[in-house]
């Protein structure tokens, strides 16, 4: 069984990297969730969740990658968020 909680934290930790994006909160309630947000943009912002399968989806459906290449899903979000690149 794949656990969702450790994963959402290293997609905090991968998204922290990003210079302009801020993570908001973390919420380990059901569901689980990371908000984050461009540092300078207050409506640029998005909420993650991580599936039973192991992808990293938006609060929109978007499925931004997988558990496997968790630095890749944080990426694509940086770019979804109009962040400058790590």
């Amino acid at each position: 069984m794949l656990d969702t909680l450790s994963c959402l934290e290293r997609f905090a930790a991968a998204t922290r990297r990003h210079a302009d994006l801020s993570v908001q909160r973390m919420s380990f309630g059901d569901p689980a969730y990371v908000c984050v947000r461009n540092r300078f943009s207050n409506t640029l912002v998005e909420t993650v969740t991580c599936s039973q399968d192991g992808g990293f989806i938006t609060s929109w459906g978007y499925r931004l990658g997988s558990t496997d290449n968790i630095e890749d899903a944080a990426a694509r979000l940086a770019f979804l968020l109009a962040a400058l690149p790590a």
